[in-house]
């Protein structure tokens, strides 16, 4: 015999899977809570470093004004300035490394929120346009730089810096998904990632400009390219950005499409855009004007012919 439906009086208990979800969403919190007890001992420790930095600073600024008054390069000098800047170095350094572990709790705590947002039972709430811009920008906004050990290289998915072949995006990953409309017309969107199987080696992927589950396409692994992860910083990893005049792929402004476009100029410093032009064919030269775009929406052109 069935199970009996239970009357509408009785109060229906929990499953197991909404218990699960709610001790892990509890859990989630605590994390949280405590990662931003450290984060904000970091700060504090990065101003305590700086305060102390700036003393040093200040030294080597006093001590090149009495050479320029003397006019003259002293032994004295060349033997105090040399032990100035080492010991500013080295202040700099342990600066940057409590930067690099702030930086890494920030990361943690958006990965745990991003985890708990996928692990939720509530539907995915449908944006409206003007939210859904806001959000992107946001994202771009908030993207961590990359701050480079003295010798290091960036590693992949720093700005330019494309994932090696082997690279798979998690679930809840932002990434460019070439996908095919009902009209039979390729675009690349903005999507997100639902799932990776490996053994067909295919992405399930959600539009983001859509209600979860009304636009999820599986496409090949050749069809998605996943987002920087990373901002570059222009000052020190140069070679981390597109260079003047590469073709590569754009998120158009105020769209969640990708399209064609050369980088009219790179990004100057770490918190600038890139200026872009996109293709377009309703201008006399072919190109659009000049129009910025975050680092967080500009990645390699993959070869059309690809299917």
């Amino acid at each position: 015999m069935g199970r009996s439906k239970a009357s509408s009086g009785a109060t229906a208990s929990p499953g197991p899977s909404t218990e699960s979800n709610s001790n892990s969403m509890a859990s989630a919190e605590v994390k949280i809570r405590e990662l931003l007890k450290e984060l904000f001992k970091l700060i504090h420790s990065v101003q305590e470093e700086r305060a102390r930095g700036e003393h040093n600073l200040s030294n080597i600024s006093k001590t090149h004004e009495r050479m320029q008054q003397e006019q003259r390069i002293t032994p004295y000098y060349k033997n105090k300035l040399r032990g100035l800047y080492n010991t500013a170095m080295q202040d700099a350094e342990a600066e940057a490394e409590l930067l690099r572990k702030a930086l890494d709790k920030i990361s943690d705590i958006k990965s745990i929120r991003e985890n708990r947002r996928q692990d939720s039972d509530r539907p995915k709430q449908i944006m409206r346009r003007g939210v859904l811009m806001s959000m992107l920008q946001q994202n771009a906004v908030t993207l961590p730089l990359w701050v480079s050990k003295p010798g290091e290289k960036p590693p992949p998915l720093c700005g330019a810096v494309s994932a090696d072949n082997t690279y798979v995006a998690k679930t809840g990953d932002k990434v460019a998904a070439r996908v095919k409309s009902q009209d039979g017309e390729e675009n690349w969107i903005l999507a997100e990632v639902v799932s990776f199987n490996s053994n067909s080696n295919k992405y399930e992927v959600d539009d983001i400009d859509a209600e979860e589950g009304k636009e999820r396409h599986s496409i090949s692994k050749r069809r998605v390219v996943p987002l920087p992860i990373w901002k570059a910083n222009p000052e020190t990893d140069p070679e981390a950005l597109f260079s003047k005049g590469t073709l590569m792929l754009s998120l158009y402004p105020q769209t969640t499409c990708f399209y064609r476009a050369i980088v009219d100029e790179p990004p100057k410093g770490p918190q600038d855009d890139y200026s872009v032009l996109f293709e377009d064919t309703s201008y006399a030269d072919g190109y659009s004007p000049p129009l910025m775009v975050a680092q967080r929406y500009v990645i390699a052109c993959k070869d059309d012919k690809k299917k």
